[in-house]
């Protein structure tokens, strides 16, 4: 069985390759200017903490996912969600584009030394769009409830940035 140590250093070996590769691959894809088509991919901060990806299913409906690593509580250790997201984007009547969005999804924790855990996630949060970039800035709060193999309940809160790709 791997220490800890050992355990910490090849997910981060293994994010690192996988950070790499997206690089390399978002690099040969044609750019657009539009945060509300096509797929981005970045980084989030919070718990968890790594990279996170955003597909457009049409100009108000997305599917996010995440994988990174959560650094507090009993269940540290590799984490992975994907939500199907609902975006309200007249909610706030700014100058600026913010949509607050809401949905529903999974989560799979991979905590050091433990069994995996496995729940679902409810998914709040709040978008800006820069105007001249495809970049989006956002903050979401997930509450998670643990279902298999113990129940219980985590919050994992994130901020974090997507750039924007034309596929």
């Amino acid at each position: 069985m791997l220490e800890i140590k050992q355990f910490v250093k090849l997910i981060f070996a293994k994010m690192k390759k996988l950070f790499l590769i997206s690089i390399f691959l978002f690099s040969i894809i044609e750019i657009t200017s539009a945060q509300e088509t096509g797929s981005g991919s970045g980084v989030m901060l919070g718990e968890p903490s790594g990279l996170s990806g955003k597909y457009w299913l049409d100009d108000s409906h997305a599917v996010d996912f995440g994988i990174g690593t959560g650094l507090f509580g009993a269940s540290s250790g590799l984490s992975v969600h994907a939500d199907y997201l609902y975006h309200i984007k007249d909610l706030f009547k700014l100058k600026y584009k913010l949509p607050v969005y809401y949905g529903f999804g999974l989560r799979m924790r991979f905590p050091y030394n433990s069994q995996m855990y496995v729940g679902v996630r409810g998914t709040v949060g709040l978008l800006m769009y820069l105007k001249k970039f495809p970049i989006d800035v956002f903050f979401e709060i997930a509450p998670s409830f643990r279902l298999l193999p113990t129940t219980g309940l985590d919050i994992d809160i994130a901020i974090g940035s997507r750039y924007y790709f034309k596929i």
